[in-house]
Protein backbone atom coordinates (compact mmCIF):
# COMPACT_ATOMS: atom_id res chain seq x y z
CA UNK A 1 0.00 0.00 0.00
CA UNK A 2 0.96 3.33 -0.68
CA UNK A 3 1.53 6.15 2.31
CA UNK A 4 0.48 8.97 -0.62
CA UNK A 5 -3.29 7.24 -0.87
CA UNK A 6 -4.40 9.26 2.77
CA UNK A 7 -8.07 10.97 1.66
CA UNK A 8 -6.98 14.57 0.75
CA UNK A 9 -9.72 15.68 -1.59
CA UNK A 10 -12.94 17.48 -2.01
CA UNK A 11 -15.97 15.78 -3.81
CA UNK A 12 -19.35 17.48 -3.64
CA UNK A 13 -21.11 16.53 -1.02
CA UNK A 14 -24.34 16.25 -1.36
CA UNK A 15 -31.58 -8.51 4.29
CA UNK A 16 -29.29 -8.12 7.27
CA UNK A 17 -30.86 -6.53 10.56
CA UNK A 18 -29.35 -5.88 13.85
CA UNK A 19 -29.79 -8.52 15.63
CA UNK A 20 -30.62 -5.61 19.10
CA UNK A 21 -32.94 -3.19 17.57
CA UNK A 22 -32.41 -0.95 20.95
CA UNK A 23 -28.64 -0.35 20.52
CA UNK A 24 -27.83 3.55 19.78
CA UNK A 25 -27.29 3.78 16.34
CA UNK A 26 -29.01 6.35 14.39
CA UNK A 27 -31.96 5.34 12.08
CA UNK A 28 -30.34 6.68 8.97
CA UNK A 29 -26.86 4.60 9.90
CA UNK A 30 -29.07 1.59 10.70
CA UNK A 31 -31.21 1.66 7.19
CA UNK A 32 -27.57 2.71 5.39
CA UNK A 33 -25.80 -0.92 7.05
CA UNK A 34 -29.11 -2.77 6.21
CA UNK A 35 -29.35 -1.64 2.56
CA UNK A 36 -25.45 -2.01 2.03
CA UNK A 37 -25.34 -5.77 3.04
CA UNK A 38 -28.54 -6.71 0.94
CA UNK A 39 -26.78 -5.38 -1.92
CA UNK A 40 -24.13 -8.17 -1.13
CA UNK A 41 -26.15 -10.17 -2.93
CA UNK A 42 -26.40 -8.39 -5.70
CA UNK A 43 -30.13 -8.91 -6.77
CA UNK A 44 -31.23 -4.90 -5.49
CA UNK A 45 -30.10 -1.72 -6.63
CA UNK A 46 -29.98 1.37 -3.93
CA UNK A 47 -32.23 3.11 -5.89
CA UNK A 48 -34.99 0.57 -5.83
CA UNK A 49 -33.54 -0.13 -1.95
CA UNK A 50 -33.82 3.78 -0.92
CA UNK A 51 -36.95 4.23 -1.66
CA UNK A 52 -38.27 0.92 0.68
CA UNK A 53 -40.10 1.30 3.21
CA UNK A 54 -37.88 0.99 5.66
CA UNK A 55 -36.29 4.34 3.89
CA UNK A 56 -39.40 6.11 3.60
CA UNK A 57 -39.99 5.71 7.60
CA UNK A 58 -37.62 8.10 7.98
CA UNK A 59 -37.13 11.82 8.56
CA UNK A 60 -36.23 13.96 5.79
CA UNK A 61 -32.75 14.49 7.74
CA UNK A 62 -32.28 10.69 7.81
CA UNK A 63 -33.29 9.67 4.28
CA UNK A 64 -30.73 12.21 3.02
CA UNK A 65 -28.06 11.02 5.23
CA UNK A 66 -28.84 7.06 4.68
CA UNK A 67 -29.28 8.15 0.97
CA UNK A 68 -25.52 9.82 0.98
CA UNK A 69 -23.84 7.26 2.96
CA UNK A 70 -25.11 4.03 0.56
CA UNK A 71 -24.30 5.84 -2.65
CA UNK A 72 -20.91 7.35 -1.71
CA UNK A 73 -20.04 4.03 -0.42
CA UNK A 74 -21.15 2.50 -3.46
CA UNK A 75 -19.26 5.07 -5.88
CA UNK A 76 -15.85 5.14 -3.69
CA UNK A 77 -16.02 1.50 -3.06
CA UNK A 78 -12.93 0.56 -4.08
CA UNK A 79 -10.73 3.73 -2.61
CA UNK A 80 -12.56 2.57 0.67
CA UNK A 81 -11.05 -0.80 0.10
CA UNK A 82 -7.47 0.67 -0.20
CA UNK A 83 -7.73 3.31 2.73
CA UNK A 84 -9.21 0.24 5.07
CA UNK A 85 -5.96 -1.72 3.85
CA UNK A 86 -3.52 1.09 4.54
CA UNK A 87 -5.11 2.14 7.90
CA UNK A 88 -5.12 -1.49 9.14
CA UNK A 89 -2.43 -3.55 7.81
CA UNK A 90 -4.88 -6.38 6.98
CA UNK A 91 -5.75 -7.69 3.37
CA UNK A 92 -9.73 -7.06 2.71
CA UNK A 93 -10.04 -11.02 3.20
CA UNK A 94 -9.13 -10.47 6.86
CA UNK A 95 -12.32 -8.76 7.39
CA UNK A 96 -15.90 -10.55 7.89
CA UNK A 97 -18.32 -9.04 5.40
CA UNK A 98 -20.52 -6.86 8.01
CA UNK A 99 -16.89 -5.58 9.68
CA UNK A 100 -15.70 -4.26 6.33
CA UNK A 101 -19.31 -3.07 5.22
CA UNK A 102 -19.10 -0.77 8.47
CA UNK A 103 -15.32 -0.02 8.12
CA UNK A 104 -16.60 1.03 4.33
CA UNK A 105 -19.83 3.54 5.48
CA UNK A 106 -17.76 4.64 8.48
CA UNK A 107 -14.17 5.70 6.29
CA UNK A 108 -16.51 7.21 4.05
CA UNK A 109 -18.63 9.63 6.91
CA UNK A 110 -14.99 10.56 8.42
CA UNK A 111 -13.66 11.59 5.17
CA UNK A 112 -16.53 13.26 2.73
CA UNK A 113 -19.42 14.31 5.47
CA UNK A 114 -16.71 16.51 7.67
CA UNK A 115 -20.10 18.35 9.30
CA UNK A 116 -20.62 15.09 11.00
CA UNK A 117 -18.07 15.41 14.57
CA UNK A 118 -15.81 12.41 13.97
CA UNK A 119 -16.72 10.78 17.61
CA UNK A 120 -20.59 10.24 16.50
CA UNK A 121 -18.89 8.28 13.48
CA UNK A 122 -16.34 6.34 15.36
CA UNK A 123 -18.57 5.70 18.23
CA UNK A 124 -21.59 3.99 16.24
CA UNK A 125 -19.35 2.11 13.98
CA UNK A 126 -18.52 0.32 17.40
CA UNK A 127 -21.85 0.06 17.87
CA UNK A 128 -23.04 -1.18 15.24
CA UNK A 129 -20.19 -3.92 15.25
CA UNK A 130 -21.24 -5.21 18.53
CA UNK A 131 -24.66 -5.28 17.48
CA UNK A 132 -23.66 -7.18 13.91
CA UNK A 133 -22.66 -9.62 16.92
CA UNK A 134 -18.83 -8.90 15.69
CA UNK A 135 -17.77 -7.79 19.43
CA UNK A 136 -14.16 -9.10 18.88
CA UNK A 137 -13.51 -6.77 15.57
CA UNK A 138 -15.08 -3.67 17.73
CA UNK A 139 -11.28 -2.49 18.85
CA UNK A 140 -9.97 -3.05 15.39
CA UNK A 141 -13.07 -0.71 14.17
CA UNK A 142 -12.16 1.49 16.29
CA UNK A 143 -8.32 1.81 16.18
CA UNK A 144 -8.61 2.14 12.08
CA UNK A 145 -11.40 4.73 11.88
CA UNK A 146 -9.32 7.01 14.25
CA UNK A 147 -6.67 6.93 11.65
CA UNK A 148 -8.73 8.18 8.54
CA UNK A 149 -8.53 11.68 7.82
CA UNK A 150 -11.27 14.22 6.46
CA UNK A 151 -11.11 16.08 3.35
CA UNK A 152 -9.55 19.30 2.73
CA UNK A 153 -12.03 22.40 2.18
CA UNK A 154 -11.73 23.30 -1.29
CA UNK A 155 -13.26 22.76 -5.03
CA UNK A 156 -11.39 20.10 -7.03
CA UNK A 157 -12.70 19.83 -10.30
CA UNK A 158 -11.85 17.50 -13.26
CA UNK A 159 -9.45 19.63 -14.59
CA UNK A 160 -7.53 20.29 -11.32
CA UNK A 161 -8.45 16.84 -10.08
CA UNK A 162 -6.51 14.88 -12.96
CA UNK A 163 -3.07 16.74 -11.99
CA UNK A 164 -3.72 16.25 -8.38
CA UNK A 165 -1.81 12.86 -7.73
CA UNK A 166 -3.93 12.00 -4.36
CA UNK A 167 -7.15 12.90 -5.84
CA UNK A 168 -6.25 11.22 -9.05
CA UNK A 169 -5.18 7.66 -7.26
CA UNK A 170 -8.98 8.16 -5.64
CA UNK A 171 -10.60 8.36 -8.86
CA UNK A 172 -8.76 5.47 -10.27
CA UNK A 173 -8.83 3.40 -7.20
CA UNK A 174 -13.09 3.72 -7.37
CA UNK A 175 -12.57 2.28 -10.95
CA UNK A 176 -12.13 -1.04 -11.95
CA UNK A 177 -9.01 -1.42 -13.63
CA UNK A 178 -10.10 -3.77 -16.14
CA UNK A 179 -12.85 -0.67 -17.10
CA UNK A 180 -10.40 1.98 -16.89
CA UNK A 181 -7.88 0.67 -19.36
CA UNK A 182 -11.18 -0.43 -21.84
CA UNK A 183 -12.03 3.33 -21.08
CA UNK A 184 -8.75 4.80 -22.38
CA UNK A 185 -8.51 2.27 -25.33
CA UNK A 186 -11.93 4.12 -26.51
CA UNK A 187 -11.32 7.56 -25.86
CA UNK A 188 -8.11 8.31 -24.58
CA UNK A 189 -6.74 8.27 -21.10
CA UNK A 190 -8.08 11.91 -20.31
CA UNK A 191 -12.04 10.93 -21.33
CA UNK A 192 -10.96 7.82 -19.44
CA UNK A 193 -9.78 10.01 -16.74
CA UNK A 194 -13.25 12.41 -16.70
CA UNK A 195 -15.10 9.29 -17.37
CA UNK A 196 -14.07 7.82 -14.16
CA UNK A 197 -14.66 11.48 -12.33
CA UNK A 198 -18.43 11.49 -13.34
CA UNK A 199 -19.16 8.26 -12.20
CA UNK A 200 -18.25 9.23 -8.70
CA UNK A 201 -20.19 12.50 -8.62
CA UNK A 202 -23.84 13.60 -7.43
CA UNK A 203 -26.04 12.98 -10.66
CA UNK A 204 -28.78 15.71 -11.22
CA UNK A 205 -32.68 15.06 -11.09
CA UNK A 206 -34.05 15.85 -14.03
CA UNK A 207 -37.75 15.75 -14.68
CA UNK A 208 -40.12 15.43 -17.73
CA UNK A 209 -42.92 17.01 -18.09
CA UNK A 210 -45.71 17.33 -20.74
CA UNK A 211 -45.23 19.09 -24.02
CA UNK A 212 -46.10 22.47 -23.49
CA UNK A 213 -45.73 22.66 -19.39
CA UNK A 214 -42.13 23.04 -18.62
CA UNK A 215 -42.68 26.61 -18.16
CA UNK A 216 -45.35 26.51 -15.71
CA UNK A 217 -44.24 23.57 -13.80
CA UNK A 218 -41.35 25.37 -13.32
CA UNK A 219 -43.02 28.21 -11.90
CA UNK A 220 -45.48 25.93 -9.38
CA UNK A 221 -42.37 23.70 -8.46
CA UNK A 222 -40.22 27.32 -7.73
CA UNK A 223 -43.38 28.54 -5.90
CA UNK A 224 -43.32 24.90 -3.22
CA UNK A 225 -39.39 26.37 -2.94
CA UNK A 226 -37.83 23.54 -5.38
CA UNK A 227 -35.52 25.65 -7.93
CA UNK A 228 -35.30 24.06 -11.10
CA UNK A 229 -33.89 25.49 -14.52
CA UNK A 230 -34.26 24.22 -18.24
CA UNK A 231 -32.27 21.38 -19.32
CA UNK A 232 -30.17 21.90 -22.85
CA UNK A 233 -31.03 19.48 -25.06
CA UNK A 234 -34.67 18.08 -23.89
CA UNK A 235 -37.32 20.81 -24.99
CA UNK A 236 -39.65 19.35 -21.84
CA UNK A 237 -37.12 18.33 -19.12
CA UNK A 238 -35.85 20.39 -15.65
CA UNK A 239 -33.18 20.04 -13.50
CA UNK A 240 -33.67 20.03 -9.71
CA UNK A 241 -31.25 22.29 -8.42
CA UNK A 242 -32.41 22.07 -4.69
CA UNK A 243 -35.36 21.58 -2.65
CA UNK A 244 -38.17 18.32 -2.34
CA UNK A 245 -39.56 17.53 -5.07
CA UNK A 246 -41.09 14.26 -4.26
CA UNK A 247 -43.23 16.27 -1.71
CA UNK A 248 -44.25 18.50 -4.03
CA UNK A 249 -48.11 18.11 -5.48
CA UNK A 250 -46.51 17.87 -9.39
CA UNK A 251 -44.54 14.64 -8.05
CA UNK A 252 -47.41 13.55 -6.16
CA UNK A 253 -49.90 14.29 -9.35
CA UNK A 254 -47.98 12.39 -11.72
CA UNK A 255 -47.57 16.20 -13.62
CA UNK A 256 -43.83 15.05 -13.58
CA UNK A 257 -41.52 12.09 -14.00
CA UNK A 258 -38.15 11.50 -12.83
CA UNK A 259 -36.38 10.85 -15.93
CA UNK A 260 -32.79 11.35 -17.02
CA UNK A 261 -32.50 14.00 -20.13
CA UNK A 262 -30.43 11.57 -22.25
CA UNK A 263 -32.62 8.98 -21.28
CA UNK A 264 -35.92 11.27 -22.73
CA UNK A 265 -33.95 12.02 -26.02
CA UNK A 266 -33.96 8.63 -27.33
CA UNK A 267 -37.68 8.04 -27.64
CA UNK A 268 -37.95 11.40 -29.34
CA UNK A 269 -35.47 10.08 -32.00
CA UNK A 270 -38.40 7.91 -33.45
CA UNK A 271 -40.22 10.95 -34.80
CA UNK A 272 -43.62 9.00 -34.27
CA UNK A 273 -46.43 10.13 -36.46
CA UNK A 274 -50.12 10.65 -34.85
CA UNK A 275 -51.77 7.05 -36.35
CA UNK A 276 -48.69 5.27 -36.49
CA UNK A 277 -48.35 1.72 -35.47
CA UNK A 278 -45.69 1.33 -32.71
CA UNK A 279 -43.53 -1.54 -31.45
CA UNK A 280 -41.52 -0.78 -27.87
CA UNK A 281 -39.38 -3.49 -27.32
CA UNK A 282 -37.84 -4.66 -23.62
CA UNK A 283 -40.39 -1.67 -22.44
CA UNK A 284 -40.03 -2.37 -18.78
CA UNK A 285 -40.67 0.10 -16.32
CA UNK A 286 -41.91 2.00 -19.04
CA UNK A 287 -40.85 5.59 -19.29
CA UNK A 288 -39.88 6.08 -22.31
CA UNK A 289 -43.16 4.14 -23.12
CA UNK A 290 -45.28 6.54 -21.84
CA UNK A 291 -43.68 9.35 -23.43
CA UNK A 292 -44.11 7.25 -26.29
CA UNK A 293 -47.51 7.28 -26.11
CA UNK A 294 -47.49 10.68 -25.59
CA UNK A 295 -46.21 11.86 -28.59
CA UNK A 296 -48.24 9.78 -30.57
CA UNK A 297 -51.46 11.00 -29.45
CA UNK A 298 -53.50 7.94 -31.85
CA UNK A 299 -52.79 4.57 -32.76
CA UNK A 300 -51.59 1.59 -31.77
CA UNK A 301 -48.65 0.79 -29.44
CA UNK A 302 -47.33 -2.52 -28.56
CA UNK A 303 -44.94 -2.60 -25.48
CA UNK A 304 -42.88 -6.03 -24.62
CA UNK A 305 -40.59 -7.31 -22.04
CA UNK A 306 -39.90 -11.01 -21.15
CA UNK A 307 -40.53 -10.56 -17.27
CA UNK A 308 -44.42 -10.77 -16.20
CA UNK A 309 -43.26 -9.00 -12.85
CA UNK A 310 -41.78 -5.94 -14.81
CA UNK A 311 -44.60 -5.34 -16.83
CA UNK A 312 -47.00 -5.65 -14.14
CA UNK A 313 -45.16 -2.84 -12.09
CA UNK A 314 -45.22 -1.23 -15.75
CA UNK A 315 -48.64 -1.47 -15.75
CA UNK A 316 -48.81 -0.16 -12.26
CA UNK A 317 -46.44 2.87 -12.89
CA UNK A 318 -47.90 4.24 -17.05
CA UNK A 319 -51.23 4.24 -15.76
CA UNK A 320 -53.07 6.92 -16.51
CA UNK A 321 -50.57 8.28 -19.06
CA UNK A 322 -51.22 6.90 -22.02
CA UNK A 323 -53.79 9.15 -24.06
CA UNK A 324 -57.63 7.33 -24.71
CA UNK A 325 -56.96 7.58 -28.57
CA UNK A 326 -53.67 5.11 -28.65
CA UNK A 327 -54.81 1.36 -28.36
CA UNK A 328 -51.86 0.20 -26.12
CA UNK A 329 -50.91 -3.68 -25.62
CA UNK A 330 -49.07 -5.30 -22.83
CA UNK A 331 -47.37 -7.94 -23.98
CA UNK A 332 -44.46 -10.63 -22.13
CA UNK A 333 -42.53 -11.48 -24.84
CA UNK A 334 -38.90 -13.10 -25.39
CA UNK A 335 -37.67 -10.69 -28.16
CA UNK A 336 -34.57 -12.80 -28.41
CA UNK A 337 -36.66 -15.21 -30.37
CA UNK A 338 -38.09 -14.69 -33.80
CA UNK A 339 -41.41 -12.20 -33.48
CA UNK A 340 -44.95 -13.85 -33.46
CA UNK A 341 -46.53 -10.18 -35.30
CA UNK A 342 -48.02 -10.53 -38.92
CA UNK A 343 -48.36 -7.20 -39.22
CA UNK A 344 -45.17 -4.63 -39.41
CA UNK A 345 -44.88 -1.12 -37.00
CA UNK A 346 -44.33 1.82 -38.77
CA UNK A 347 -41.98 2.54 -35.67
CA UNK A 348 -39.56 0.46 -33.29
CA UNK A 349 -37.76 1.35 -30.10
CA UNK A 350 -35.04 -1.62 -28.81
CA UNK A 351 -34.37 -0.13 -25.81
CA UNK A 352 -31.72 -2.82 -25.30
CA UNK A 353 -30.77 -4.98 -22.02
CA UNK A 354 -27.70 -3.88 -21.63
CA UNK A 355 -24.19 -3.43 -19.09
CA UNK A 356 -25.41 0.27 -17.81
CA UNK A 357 -22.06 1.61 -18.08
CA UNK A 358 -23.23 5.45 -19.02
CA UNK A 359 -25.15 5.29 -15.84
CA UNK A 360 -22.86 4.35 -13.27
CA UNK A 361 -23.21 7.89 -11.28
CA UNK A 362 -26.60 6.26 -10.47
CA UNK A 363 -26.04 3.13 -10.17
CA UNK A 364 -22.74 2.77 -8.75
CA UNK A 365 -23.17 -1.05 -7.94
CA UNK A 366 -23.09 -2.26 -11.52
CA UNK A 367 -18.79 -0.74 -11.29
CA UNK A 368 -18.48 -3.92 -8.81
CA UNK A 369 -21.15 -6.32 -10.38
CA UNK A 370 -20.07 -6.32 -14.08
CA UNK A 371 -17.42 -8.50 -15.64
CA UNK A 372 -15.80 -7.81 -18.70
CA UNK A 373 -16.52 -11.33 -20.08
CA UNK A 374 -20.47 -10.48 -19.74
CA UNK A 375 -20.07 -8.09 -22.69
CA UNK A 376 -19.88 -10.65 -25.13
CA UNK A 377 -22.53 -12.19 -23.68
CA UNK A 378 -24.82 -9.12 -23.89
CA UNK A 379 -23.97 -8.57 -27.25
CA UNK A 380 -24.69 -11.75 -28.85
CA UNK A 381 -28.19 -11.09 -26.79
CA UNK A 382 -28.64 -6.94 -28.44
CA UNK A 383 -27.66 -8.46 -31.56
CA UNK A 384 -30.32 -11.33 -32.03
CA UNK A 385 -33.16 -8.31 -30.52
CA UNK A 386 -32.11 -6.03 -33.10
CA UNK A 387 -32.02 -8.57 -36.25
CA UNK A 388 -35.58 -9.61 -35.05
CA UNK A 389 -36.41 -6.38 -34.65
CA UNK A 390 -35.63 -5.32 -37.88
CA UNK A 391 -37.70 -7.97 -39.47
CA UNK A 392 -41.15 -6.56 -38.92
CA UNK A 393 -40.17 -2.80 -39.84
CA UNK A 394 -42.38 -1.79 -42.12
CA UNK A 395 -41.12 -0.21 -45.56
CA UNK A 396 -40.69 3.44 -45.02
CA UNK A 397 -40.55 2.85 -40.65
CA UNK A 398 -38.33 3.97 -38.59
CA UNK A 399 -36.23 1.96 -35.84
CA UNK A 400 -34.04 3.31 -33.24
CA UNK A 401 -31.59 0.66 -31.43
CA UNK A 402 -30.56 2.55 -27.76
CA UNK A 403 -28.38 1.01 -24.98
CA UNK A 404 -27.11 2.79 -21.72
CA UNK A 405 -23.61 2.00 -22.27
CA UNK A 406 -20.50 3.28 -23.06
CA UNK A 407 -19.32 -0.02 -24.79
CA UNK A 408 -18.75 -0.53 -28.39
CA UNK A 409 -19.64 -4.52 -28.47
CA UNK A 410 -23.05 -3.45 -27.21
CA UNK A 411 -23.55 -0.48 -29.62
CA UNK A 412 -21.96 0.18 -33.16
CA UNK A 413 -20.52 -3.86 -33.57
CA UNK A 414 -24.33 -4.65 -33.02
CA UNK A 415 -25.24 -2.54 -35.20
CA UNK A 416 -23.19 -3.60 -38.08
CA UNK A 417 -23.74 -7.25 -37.44
CA UNK A 418 -27.87 -6.60 -37.45
CA UNK A 419 -27.65 -4.49 -40.76
CA UNK A 420 -25.10 -7.42 -42.63
CA UNK A 421 -28.39 -9.15 -42.30
CA UNK A 422 -31.11 -6.64 -43.30
CA UNK A 423 -31.08 -6.10 -46.68
CA UNK A 424 -32.99 -2.84 -47.68
CA UNK A 425 -31.96 -1.17 -43.95
CA UNK A 426 -28.97 2.10 -43.45
CA UNK A 427 -28.68 4.84 -41.42
CA UNK A 428 -29.60 8.23 -41.96
CA UNK A 429 -26.29 10.22 -42.89
CA UNK A 430 -25.36 12.96 -40.25
CA UNK A 431 -26.50 15.81 -41.89
CA UNK A 432 -30.14 14.57 -42.58
CA UNK A 433 -30.27 14.03 -39.13
CA UNK A 434 -29.20 17.33 -38.09
CA UNK A 435 -31.54 18.70 -40.24
CA UNK A 436 -34.31 16.64 -38.27
CA UNK A 437 -33.18 17.06 -34.77
CA UNK A 438 -31.21 20.85 -35.26
CA UNK A 439 -30.93 21.52 -31.64
CA UNK A 440 -28.95 17.81 -31.10
CA UNK A 441 -26.02 18.62 -33.53
CA UNK A 442 -23.45 18.04 -31.37
CA UNK A 443 -24.88 14.66 -30.53
CA UNK A 444 -24.27 12.98 -33.40
CA UNK A 445 -20.97 11.51 -34.64
CA UNK A 446 -19.37 11.85 -38.39
CA UNK A 447 -21.74 8.50 -39.01
CA UNK A 448 -24.72 9.73 -37.87
CA UNK A 449 -24.58 7.77 -34.25
CA UNK A 450 -26.52 9.45 -31.25
CA UNK A 451 -24.19 9.76 -28.15
CA UNK A 452 -23.97 11.68 -25.06
CA UNK A 453 -21.45 10.97 -22.45
CA UNK A 454 -21.83 11.94 -18.56
CA UNK A 455 -18.36 14.12 -18.96
CA UNK A 456 -19.14 16.09 -21.40
CA UNK A 457 -23.10 16.87 -21.56
CA UNK A 458 -23.60 15.90 -17.99
CA UNK A 459 -26.32 13.34 -18.46
CA UNK A 460 -26.34 10.18 -18.42
CA UNK A 461 -23.82 7.84 -21.56
CA UNK A 462 -26.77 6.62 -24.13
CA UNK A 463 -26.04 5.12 -27.89
CA UNK A 464 -28.39 5.67 -30.06
CA UNK A 465 -28.92 4.13 -34.50
CA UNK A 466 -31.67 5.40 -36.05
CA UNK A 467 -32.45 2.87 -38.58
CA UNK A 468 -34.66 3.04 -41.43
CA UNK A 469 -35.93 0.66 -44.13
CA UNK A 470 -36.18 1.52 -47.50
CA UNK A 471 -39.57 2.00 -49.03
CA UNK A 472 -41.09 -0.07 -51.55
Amino acid sequence: MNDELELNLFVHPSAFILHNSFVPVSPARHAAYSILMRLRAGRSFAVDLLQSGEVAGLNDADQRLATEIVMGVLRWQGALDLQIELLSAKPLSYFDPEVLTILRMSIYQRVFLTKIPSHAVVNEAVELTKAARKSSASGLVNAVLRKAKPMRAGDLYVEIARNDPTFSRWVRAATPRWMLERWEHQYGPDAAFALAYAANQIPPATLRTRAGEREAIARQLGNEGIETSACRFAPHALTVRAGGLRKSRAFQNGEVVIQDEASQLVPALLAVRRGDRVLDLCAAPGIKTAQIAEALGAGTLVSCDVSAARLATMKRLIAGSVPHGVDHTLLRLDTSRRLPFERTFDRILVDAPCSGTGTLARNPEIKWRLQAKELDRLSRLQTAILRHALEVLAPGGRLVYATCSLEPEENECVVEKALAAAPGCQGPGREELEREFPAWAELFDSSGTFRTRPDLHGMDGFFAAVIERNKM
